[in-house]
């Protein structure tokens, strides 16, 4: 019995220890929601977040996602939180509608309470999907180190315990889609068994066709989460068909796409009902961009060469919306990978190094994943990195709270095999097996201290202190909720996270005259209130004598509510409160 379990355990192992570290990783993430949203409280700490959460939580509900605000009729469709739009008075989502569809199904099925943990749960598995992936490129060993290393890779575990942003549940998606396609296409037979082998055999030879079908079905939900990623997921795929006509053939093809656009179909059909059309979005630049690309790939089949080159400037400056500008892509590589993740990167680095020393020993897999993933990384680092990102109140912070970290994920995962390939050679030169184990053990010890201490404790946005920030918000609401009526509309610039849906908010401040004219007209049928720092005296002066009283309003306090935020009440100048 002793050794059949020896042997047992020689075998398997590894997968002892990949269900461990995904259960902690797992019950760690899941454990920053489940302190920070009890009793009742469900925020988030960032617009995003939040507009994901409420409208899922709404879509498993009640199948919806829109909600009608009737006083937007009036107000010019001002009434919503950032991340939402208003039309016509139906509040909808701005951000893609994948990750609502999905949980919302999901929650529909069971309760909208596990929404804020979905994404710990797909997270866990997607530790085991990169080893599964990482051991068909690679090996067995390395596929291990990538898992441990992702186990506790910064970026993995706070955009997995920030559960309602789009990227980790994407990035799963995608590695699972790629493992899937990866073993269909490894695991295509070349002829064909015939009935009277066995109905196990038959069943085993369509498992390539099961495997190709159901990666385009990952990769079709990993598009309506992020379709934006399209920009360099698509040309990845392209190589690795064109690399592989043969062995892909015409069924797979037809499956694969087949399987994509059934997966697609939801999301059209709910941008189609939202928006209009069935391409359309949220995002109104998105989808303006993206008429204009249409309008000028037209023009480029055009003879004339004036017209061609005015042409291709167009599709340049849609594509890159927010600019391009490599060099600053490069100083932000060095920022948000080099600096900050420095225990990736230079690894990563030499590791790269020797193994392009041993590129006689490399097979085709190894040099699909070396194309693949030097231009996804161009792509995203790029077109990323060209954008102005100032998710934190410090534009000239760098911190793992700004969005650069979240889009460059795939960039990050990619590197880990090089690293893993570093942490290898180096084992090998101690040559005793023990040697080596001793050596792998303290080194990814080191890794896993130095990672969770960045997470957990690093910067103004590191998981602990923002446990406590959102501990110090529940107060805060509390006291605003109890001092407003339940249809109240108050005025914020910050804190339309933290107010909707249980308060109508609008986000503004009284510097538009055409907005100060739809507060007054919200007057006549709603308390409104104003939320934001503390205005001096001089400043409360101002706006009852010149900017106000235009529109025949006045503003005076209600309460303080913390040391740097008050509450303020508008009405109507002939008023006295």
């Amino acid at each position: 019995m002793f050794n059949e379990f020896k042997k047992w355990l020689g075998a398997y192992w590894h997968w002892l220890i990949l269900i461990l570290i995904s259960t902690l990783f797992f019950v760690g993430t899941s454990g920053f929601n489940y302190f920070t949203q009890s009793g009742g409280f469900t925020k988030w700490l960032s617009p995003d977040e939040s507009a994901n959460y409420n409208f899922t939580k709404l879509y498993a509900q009640t199948g919806r996602l829109t909600i009608f605000e009737k006083y937007n009729l009036v107000a010019e469709d001002i009434i919503h939180p950032r991340s939402y739009r208003s039309d016509s008075g139906f509040i909808k989502p701005v951000s893609f509608l994948g990750i609502i569809l999905i949980y919302g199904q999901i929650a529909a099925l069971t309760t909208y309470k596990i929404i804020p943990f979905l994404t710990p749960l797909f997270a866990a598995l997607g530790i085991i999907f990169f080893y599964l992936l990482v051991k068909e490129i690679f090996d067995r060993r390395n596929a291990l180190i990538c898992a441990l290393l992702l186990a506790v890779f910064p970026p993995y575990i706070y955009y997995s315990a920030r559960s309602m942003f789009h990227n980790v549940l994407f990035m799963v998606l995608v590695l699972a889609g790629f493992y899937y396609a990866l073993i269909a296409i490894r695991r295509t037979q070349s002829k064909k068994l015939e009935p009277e082998q066995g109905r196990l055999s038959v069943f085993f030879s369509y498992l390539p066709n099961l495997y190709i079908a159901l990666s385009g079905a990952l990769f079709g939900l990993a598009i309506i989460i992020r379709t934006s990623e399209l920009l360099w997921l698509l040309p990845i795929l392209l190589i690795l068909w064109l690399g592989n006509f043969k062995k892909v053939g015409f069924i797979k093809l037809i499956l694969f796409i087949s399987f994509l656009f059934l997966a697609l179909m939801q999301a059209f059909y709910y941008n189609q009902i939202l928006y209009q059309s069935f391409w359309r979005g949220g995002y109104n630049e998105m989808n303006n961009s993206i008429l204009q690309i249409a309008h000028a790939g037209t023009n480029i089949f055009k003879t004339r060469a004036a017209t061609i080159q005015t042409s291709l400037q167009a599709v340049k400056n849609n594509i890159f919306y927010f600019g391009l500008n490599p060099q600053k892509s490069l100083k932000m590589l060095y920022y948000y990978f080099a600096r900050m993740f420095y225990w990736l990167f230079w690894p990563a680095a030499v590791g790269f190094l020797l193994w392009l020393f041993r590129i006689k020993e490399w097979q085709k897999r190894h040099y699909f994943y070396l194309i693949t993933y030097l231009i996804a990384s161009a792509i995203l680092i790029i077109y990323y990195g060209s954008w102005d990102f100032h998710d934190n109140p410090d534009p000239k912070s760098f911190t793992i709270g700004n969005s650069y970290v979240r889009y460059w994920l795939p960039v990050y995962l990619g590197a880990m095999p090089f690293a893993a390939l570093l942490l290898i050679n180096l084992a090998k030169l101690l040559r005793k097996k023990v040697l080596i184990n001793v050596f792998l053990v303290l080194v990814m010890a080191g890794v896993w201290f130095i990672s969770l201490k960045f997470v957990l404790f690093t910067g103004d946005e590191a998981l602990i202190k923002s446990a406590r920030n959102m501990q110090a918000w529940r107060g805060e609401q509390k006291q605003i909720l109890d001092l407003t009526e339940s249809r109240a509309v108050i005025i914020t610039q910050y804190h339309d996270k933290l107010l909707f849906p249980e308060r109508k908010v609008i986000v503004g401040l009284f510097t538009d005259p055409n907005m100060n004219k739809d507060y007054a007209t919200l007057v006549k049928y709603l308390p409104v209130y104003y939320y934001n720092f503390t205005f001096r005296e001089q400043d409360i002066n101002f706006l009852n004598q010149s900017r106000l009283a235009t529109v025949g309003l006045r503003i005076d306090q209600v309460a303080k509510i913390t040391k740097d935020f008050t509450l303020y009440k508008l009405s109507y100048a002939e008023v006295k409160q």
